[in-house]
C-alpha cells in the first residue's frame, strides 16, 4: 500500500554523522514553515525553484479564469469555521469548502489518516495509523492542485543542483481542485474538498477486500461528512464511509450482516512548528532510533550523499543553567477515558518510567500524564493531544506505539499509543502455541508457523521446512487474513502484541501452577501489573524516538534475575525496547520481579544520546558531545541489537522472548518448569464441574513454552556476537566474535536432552485423553475441523523435525565452515562434530546392544527417517549445502549403514524396529549407489 510508505519509508536502520552542510539545516528549518506573520516564506523543496526570479503563479499563455460565482453567495448556507484554513460546512448538502489564502500556496502542512472506527478483526482496528505525509496547495490555472512533497532528494540553498533535483524528481498530484471563487479583497480562493474526502483516499476498499472474505466497494450514497472542527493551528476532519458487498452470503464474524460496513477515517491537517529552536540531531547507527533522511546532492565528498536525523520530541529546559530544569514544553499523554479505571494508575506508571532517563540528564517532570475527562469535549484523535488509547477486536492482540514525524526534521509532532484490551483477557485462542487450523498434520502446523513468521520472524522457518510452510501458509491466509495488518507491521511496532500474549499466558500459567496463585490472588494481581506497566513503558519509548533493542534482556546472569535488590537498582533487563517474557524463576529458586520495574542502562543511554542539550547553532557542531556519548557502546550494558539483525538469526545474544545472558542455562530452566507444570496437570485439570478443553488449552501453553525455550537453542550452533561498536571505541571489539566452542557443545547437548530424547516427552495415557477440544459453536468461535482427539505425536515431532531442520540448515553449515577459518584450530565447532554428535544420538539405538534398546516407539522412528531423510537429500544434491558438508553426510550414510547392518544381527528386534532398521538401511544403499544430481 503505497500511501503506507510516507513518512516511514524514511526509517533507515543504519545512520552515520554527516559533514559539510554548512548552515543549510539552520536555513531549513527557519524556512519549512510559514511564519506567523503571514509573509510566505521561501520553501526549500525539489518542486520550488530556488531563485530570486519572481515568476507569476500563472504563466501568460494561461486562458482567462471563466466568471466565477461571488465569493458571498458560493458560501451562503454554509456555516463559517475560523482554522488554519478558513471552512465552510453545509452537513444538510454534504459539502465542506475551504478557503486557502494567497499566503498559503506552497507552504508545507502535515496530513495525517487515522482509522477512527474499524470491523474490530482481522486487521481492522480503531484507532491504527493509515498515512502520514507533507502536502501544500498550489495554484495551476483554474485550479488549486493538492500535492505531496518529495522530501527524499535537497541542496543547499542557492545551489544551482536545486534546478536539476526539480526535474529529476516528482512530487505527487492527488487532487486538482477547481477554484469556485475568488474573494475580491482577500484574494484568497475558494475550493470543494469534499470530493477529496468523500472518495475513497486512504485505498480502504482494496484494504477490506485483501483483508476480509469478500469483496468490498465504497458506497457514496450512504457516506457523509462529520461535523468539522477548526483551530488556528490545525484542522480535524471524518469521513464515515459504508461499504458494500455484492455477495449475498458475505460473512464476517464481527458484523450482523456481512454485507455491508461503516469506517471512520480521521483527517488531521496541522501546520509545522515554527519554533526556530528545534535543532536536529545526526544519527548514530551505535544507538537505536528511527530516522529521517534524505540525499544530500550539493555534497560530493561525504563518503555517501544521506544525512540521517533521529526522531525526537523538542525538549527544551526552561532553565539552561540549572543541573535539574523542568522542560519548557513538557511531553504529555492523556490517558484515554476508555482505559478500565482498575489499569489507569499501571499506565501511568509505565509512562513515568521514563522520567528517571530525563533526570540523568537535567530534566525534572519531562513527560506528564494527564487523565481525559469522561466529558471532554475534544477527541483523541486531535492531533493536539497525545492519547494512551484503549479499543476492543475479536482477534487482535497488540500494543501500538507510532508517532507523527515533521519529514525535514525529524522532529515527533504527535503521538498516540493504542491498546488491544485482549491483552489482559486470558483467552484460550491467543495463548495456543498453534492455532488449531482445518488438519493436525506436519502442513497444518507449518502453515500456522509460517503465518507467524512471516509476520514476526521471532523464529526463522528453516529451509527444508519453508516449502511446505508456504503453501500451508497461503491456505490459512485464505481462512484468517491478516493482510493489512502485517503490512502496517512494516511500518509500525505491531508484532510486539501479535506474540507477547502467548507469552503473557504462558506467565501467567506458570504463576498459577508453580506458585499456587488463583486469577484473584494478590501475586496474580501484580503479575499483570507489571506485564502492563512494561507493555506501556516499551510503546512510549517508542513514542520517543526509539527503535527495538533485542539484545537488551542478556543483561543479568541467569542466577540474578530473581535477586531483588539487584533489579530494583539495575533493572531486570538492560531495555524495556527488547521483547522481554516473564522472568520465571526455576523451583529451587525464590521468585523475583516478573518484568523490569524501571527503564534499563541503555534506555538511559540512548535517552542521553537524543536529548542531552547541547550547546550548539547547526547539527555539525553537536558531533563531538554525540561522539563521547556513543562511544560508549562497547559496554556490556549497552550493547544493541534492532529487528534486521534479529532477522539475521546470527547472534544468540539477540532475540525476542529470551532472557538474562545465558540463555542455554535459562531455557533449560523453563523447560524443566514445563515438565513440572504437565506433570501437575493430570492432577490439577479439568476443576469438577469445568470443561476438559481447558486441560488441553492449558497443555498447549506449556508446549507453546517449551518450544520457544528448545528453538532459540540452535542458534549457539556456528553464532557469532555482533556489535555496532566503532573503531577507536573505548573497549573496543570485532563486530564479529565466534560463540565459545564449550558454548556450542553445551547447547547442543541441552539439544539432545530437551529435544531429541524420548524421556523428554514421556505423558500418560490418563493425561493425553483428557485433551478434548472446545465444542461451543456460533459466531466468533466456529468449531474447527480436525482430529478430535489430540494429535500429540506431530506435536512433537514438529518440534523435534523444526529443530534439525535448523542444526543441518545450509546457512548453518556455511557458518561453520568459515567459523573454522575464523577461529584458531580446535576452537570451532566443525561440520563433522556437528554430524557425528547428531548421529550418535538420534541413531543411539542401532549403535548399542542393549536390550532396553531393542524397542524404538513411533517419534524416534520418526525422527531417524527425518535424519536420514536429510542426508540423503544432501548426498544426491536436492538440498543445496556446502560441498563439505555433502561430503561428511555421505560418510555419516556409510557409518549408518555399516551400524544398522550390526543392528539387524540382532534376535530382539520388534517388528517396528526390524522393519524400520531394514527399511532405513535399503534406502541408505540406493542412495549411496544413485546417480548424483547435476547442481
Amino acid at each position: 500500500m503505497a500511501f503506507l510508505l510516507g513518512l516511514l519509508l524514511v526509517l533507515s536502520p543504519i545512520g552515520f554523522q554527516q559533514l559539510g552542510l554548512g548552515n543549510f539545516i539552520e536555513q531549513a528549518v527557519a524556512q519549512q514553515t510559514k511564519p506567523r506573520t503571514g509573509k510566505k516564506p521561501a520553501i526549500i523543496s525539489p518542486s520550488t525553484p530556488l531563485t530570486n526570479s519572481k515568476k507569476p503563479a500563472v504563466s501568460p499563455t494561461t486562458p482567462p479564469k471563466p466568471t466565477a460565482q461571488p465569493f458571498d453567495s458560493a458560501v451562503k448556507g454554509f456555516q463559517k469555521l475560523d482554522g488554519l484554513f478558513t471552512l465552510y460546512q453545509n452537513r444538510k448538502a454534504g459539502r465542506l469548502l475551504a478557503e486557502i489564502k494567497p499566503d498559503q500556496l506552497n507552504v508545507n502542512y502535515l496530513w495525517t489518516t487515522t482509522l477512527e472506527s474499524g470491523v474490530g478483526e482481522s486487521g481492522l482496528y480503531s484507532g491504527l495509523p493509515l498515512s502520514d505525509f507533507l502536502f501544500y496547495f498550489r495554484q495551476v490555472n483554474n485550479t488549486l492542485q493538492l500535492a505531496v512533497r518529495n522530501v527524499y532528494f535537497r541542496a543547499q540553498p542557492g545551489d544551482p543542483l536545486q534546478r536539476s533535483i526539480n526535474r529529476s524528481f516528482s512530487d505527487s498530484v492527488l487532487f486538482a481542485l477547481p477554484i469556485r471563487s475568488t474573494h475580491p479583497q482577500r484574494k484568497s480562493m475558494l475550493v470543494d474538498i469534499t470530493p477529496v474526502l468523500m472518495s475513497d483516499f486512504p485505498g480502504l476498499a482494496a484494504i477490506l477486500s485483501e483483508s476480509l472474505p469478500s469483496s468490498y466497494s465504497l458506497d457514496s450514497s450512504k457516506s457523509y461528512l462529520a461535523p468539522a472542527r477548526a483551530f488556528p493551528l490545525n484542522l480535524e476532519l471524518e469521513s464515515v464511509y459504508n461499504f458494500t458487498s455484492s455477495r449475498a452470503n458475505s460473512y464476517v464474524s464481527s458484523l450482523p450482516d456481512g454485507r455491508a460496513l461503516t469506517l471512520r477515517v480521521r483527517y488531521s491537517l496541522s501546520e509545522l512548528p515554527a519554533k526556530k529552536s528545534y535543532k536536529p540531531r545526526l544519527a548514530d547507527q551505535r544507538v537505536g532510533y528511527f530516522i529521517t533522511a534524505y540525499q544530500d546532492f550539493s555534497n560530493d565528498n561525504r563518503r555517501e550523499p544521506f544525512v540521517r536525523y533521529i526522531n525526537r520530541w523538542q525538549l527544551e529546559k526552561k532553565d539552561p543553567n540549572a543541573p535539574l530544569s523542568p522542560p519548557k514544553d513538557p511531553i504529555v499523554f492523556w490517558i484515554e477515558n476508555t482505559v478500565p479505571l482498575e489499569y489507569r494508575q499501571t499506565v501511568r506508571e509505565g509512562v513515568m518510567m521514563w522520567n528517571q532517563a530525563f533526570e540523568k540528564i537535567g530534566f525534572k517532570d519531562a513527560i506528564e500524564v494527564k487523565q481525559m475527562p469522561d466529558r471532554a469535549t475534544w477527541d483523541p484523535a486531535d492531533v493536539r493531544y497525545n492519547t494512551i488509547r484503549w479499543f476492543n477486536s475479536l482477534d487482535a492482540t497488540f500494543a501500538m506505539g507510532p508517532s507523527r514525524v515533521n519529514p525535514l526534521t525529524g522532529q515527533i509532532l504527535d503521538a498516540d499509543i493504542i491498546v488491544d484490551a485482549n491483552f489482559l483477557r486470558f483467552i484460550k485462542q491467543e495463548a495456543r502455541i498453534f492455532t488449531e487450523g482445518s488438519e493436525s498434520t506436519q502442513q497444518g502446523l507449518l502453515g500456522n508457523l509460517a503465518n507467524n513468521t512471516q509476520t514476526c520472524s521471532y523464529r526463522r522457518i528453516p529451509a527444508r521446512l519453508q516449502a511446505t510452510s508456504s503453501e500451508a501458509s497461503q491456505t490459512q491466509a485464505r481462512s484468517n487474513p491478516q493482510a493489512f495488518l502485517g503490512k502496517l507491521m512494516k511500518e509500525y511496532d505491531l508484532c510486539y502484541g501479535l506474540e507477547v500474549s502467548r507469552h503473557f499466558a504462558v506467565g501467567s500459567n506458570t504463576v498459577a501452577f508453580l506458585r499456587n496463585a488463583s486469577p484473584t490472588s494478590e501475586e496474580m494481581k501484580d503479575y499483570t501489573h507489571q506485564f502492563l506497566r512494561e507493555i506501556i513503558a516499551h510503546e512510549v519509548g517508542h513514542t520517543l524516538g526509539l527503535r527495538h533493542n533485542f539484545h537488551g534482556s542478556t543483561l543479568l546472569k541467569p542466577e540474578e534475575l530473581n535477586n531483588l535488590e539487584m533489579t530494583r537498582k539495575r533493572g531486570l533487563v538492560s531495555s524495556v525496547m527488547d521483547y522481554n517474557p516473564a522472568n520465571l524463576a526455576p523451583k529451587h529458586l525464590k521468585q523475583g520481579d516478573y518484568f523490569t520495574p524501571r527503564v534499563g542502562p541503555y534506555d538511559e543511554w540512548a535517552i542521553e544520546y537524543g536529548y542531552k542539550p547541547i550547546e550548539a547553532t547547526v547539527p555539525q557542531a553537536e558531533r563531538r558531545a554525540l561522539q563521547e556519548i556513543a562511544q560508549r557502546a562497547p559496554q556490556p550494558e549497552l550493547a544493541y541489537g534492532t529487528d534486521e539483525d534479529l532477522y539475521a538469526f546470527l547472534d544468540p545474544g539477540i532475540n525476542a522472548f529470551d532472557m538474562s545472558g545465558d540463555m542455554i542455562t535459562y531455557s533449560q530452566w523453563q523447560m524443566d518448569n514445563a515438565q513440572d507444570m504437565w506433570s501437575r496437570l493430570e492432577k490439577r485439570y479439568p476443576i469438577k464441574g469445568e470443561s476438559f478443553s481447558e486441560a488441553r488449552s492449558v497443555f498447549d501453553k506449556i508446549f507453546f513454552q517449551y518450544f520457544n525455550y528448545a528453538s532459540v537453542l540452535p542458534q549457539y550452533i556456528g553464532g557469532q556476537s555482533f556489535s555496532r561498536n566503532y573503531a577507536g571505541d573505548p573497549g573496543e571489539r570485532p563486530p564479529f566474535e565466534g560463540v565459545s566452542l564449550a558454548q556450542q557443545r553445551q547447547a547442543l547437548t541441552a539439544i539432545q536432552k530437551y529435544v531429541f530424547d524420548d524421556g523428554a516427552f514421556r505423558f500418560s495415557p490418563a493425561l493425553l485423553n483428557k485433551l478434548a477440544p472446545s465444542r461451543w459453536s456460533h459466531w466468533g468461535s466456529n468449531i474447527p475441523v480436525f482430529q478430535l482427539d489430540y494429535p500429540i505425536y506431530d506435536r512433537i515431532f514438529f518440534l523435534q523435525r523444526f529443530v534439525l531442520a535448523d542444526l543441518l540448515s545450509p546457512d548453518r553449515l556455511a557458518r561453520l565452515r568459515d567459523a573454522e577459518m575464523k577461529s584458531r584450530p580446535g576452537e570451532a565447532l566443525t561440520i563433522p562434530e556437528l554430524f557425528q554428535t547428531l548421529q550418535s544420538k538420534i541413531w543411539q539405538e542401532s549403535l548399542e546392544a542393549d536390550a532396553s534398546k531393542a524397542h524404538l516407539s513411533s517419534l524416534r522412528r520418526a525422527i531417524q527417517r527425518d535424519y536420514l531423510e536429510t542426508l540423503t537429500d544432501m548426498v544426491l544434491r536436492r538440498y543445496p549445502v556446502p560441498d563439505d558438508a555433502r561430503t561428511v553426510a555421505w560418510y555419516q550414510l556409510r557409518q549408518l549403514r555399516d551400524s544398522l547392518g550390526s543392528a539387524l544381527r540382532r534376535s530382539d528386534l520388534d517388528t517396528y524396529t526390524r522393519a524400520h532398521y531394514e527399511e532405513s538401511r535399503d534406502r541408505i544403499v540406493k542412495a549411496l549407489e544413485a546417480p548424483l544430481q547435476a547442481k
